[in-house]
């Protein structure tokens, strides 16, 4: 997020010296990934000259990792997923 701090630090008795301190504030996830997916698509459209298209799909799958077994699983399903891509109905090649 680009948003500038808009609080000051609060004074401590006899402190003069008073700095604007930076909010941090906890965004959702889905606004961080939608951000990412907004800013990302936008320049890939400008190298492409393709304004306006699509890049990614909607939604992501978001999941909280609970243990070692768990982990293992989806780092798995991450290394083995794209080559999968080939047979997946999302892919526009298996589009008829």
């Amino acid at each position: 997020s680009r948003i500038a701090p808009t609080q000051m630090a609060p004074a401590k008795m006899g402190d003069s010296r008073i700095a604007p301190t930076q909010i941090v504030s906890n965004k959702p996830l889905g606004r961080l990934v939608g951000a990412f997916k907004t800013i990302s698509t936008k320049k890939i459209n400008v190298i492409h000259g393709t304004p306006g298209a699509t890049f990614w799909q909607r939604n992501y799958y978001e999941h909280v990792i609970r243990n070692e077994k768990a982990f293992n699983a989806i780092r798995s399903y991450i290394t083995g997923n794209p080559s999968q891509w080939p047979h997946d109905p999302d892919n526009p090649c298996n589009r008829a």
